[in-house]
């Protein structure tokens, strides 16, 4: 494998977990609702992921054990918050916290043990053609699963009547509530399918990207899935050109520190948030000067539901 393809395979890989956590959340955030306890959902998917996978064999079950642990998160963070008007940001913080506490408790016996990774696609002739083979048609299905995710989530938002309404509450929920369509009920299984994702964005890491569970292991890639999405507009398209562009700097900034050109790690690591920050100005100036609304109200104020 040259160079070049060995790069772009470790940004597809680097980027997957991002992606994954990061298409759940605009999903929960084109609802209206601001969840901050991506990280710890994603901790909690990792460790739950690797200890199904390791307990069974099966890396099937792992990635299902962490998207039942990524809900499970997220059933709390709705029970609270929709069902209690509890503030979000309180509380999306408090599930970061508690799911760092909880999978440290939980991976504890696991730590040290290894586990086959996620087997990656072999197509004969596609997948040995050069360059292209590798990166087309040699990944491992949590990658296509990415793609999938994103297309799947515009099709919804953008293309059916479910997804109008989803964007509707999101935008002014009181006029939807106003026309009879029940808030709490779709935002609370928007919060739960960005749940699962995110529990899936942190299987991930322990099923294929690296065979083994740490604590902490996630990294701050839920923060990271966070400013995707703000960096994207909460467009799905541009949530894929975000992921591999945080994921390429990840990778990049190690081929640049092993080539020995002197950049410092921590600067490279801050471009993408950097990034996020110009383009947060960027959206800020533009709706200012058209008088348009944020596209997701992120409501904090509790709204009855029917």
């Amino acid at each position: 494998m040259g160079l070049v393809e060995a790069i772009i395979v470790a940004v597809l890989a680097a980027s997957t977990p991002l992606l994954l956590a990061a298409a759940g959340e605009l999903v929960v955030e084109r609802a209206g609702v601001l969840n901050l306890g991506v990280e710890g959902m994603m901790i909690m998917g990792a460790a739950c992921g690797f200890a199904g996978a390791h307990l069974t064999g099966s890396t099937f079950v792992g990635a299902l054990a962490g998207i039942a642990a990524g809900a499970a998160m997220a059933a709390i963070f709705a029970a609270l918050t929709l069902g209690l008007a509890v503030n979000q940001v309180a509380t999306g913080l408090a599930l970061t916290i508690l799911g760092v506490g909880l999978s440290g408790l939980i991976g504890a016996g696991f730590v040290g043990e290894r586990i086959t990774p996620a087997g990656t696609l072999h197509i004969p002739v596609l997948t040995d053609l050069p360059f292209v083979g590798r990166i087309l048609f040699g990944a491992d299905a949590f990658v296509y699963v990415s793609i999938a995710l994103v297309l799947t989530i515009w099709w919804f938002l953008y293309g059916t009547r479910a997804g109008l309404v989803l964007r509707a509450i999101g935008d002014n929920h009181a006029s939807a509530h106003a026309l009879g369509y029940p808030v709490l009920r779709n935002r609370a299984l928007a919060v739960l399918f960005g749940g699962g994702c995110a529990g899936l964005g942190g299987a991930y890491l322990p099923l294929a990207y690296t065979p083994f569970f740490i604590p902490g292991m996630t990294a701050g890639r839920g923060w990271i899935a966070l400013a995707l999405v703000v960096f994207a507009s909460w467009l799905p398209g541009r949530l894929v050109i975000g992921a591999y562009l945080f994921g390429a700097v990840t990778i990049l900034q190690l081929h640049a520190q092993g080539a020995g050109f002197g950049i410092p790690s921590q600067l490279m690591s801050s471009l993408p948030y950097l990034a996020t920050v110009i383009v947060l100005v960027v959206i800020s100036r533009a709706r200012a000067t058209a008088g348009a609304a944020a596209p997701a109200s992120l409501g904090l104020a509790f709204v009855p539901d029917r």
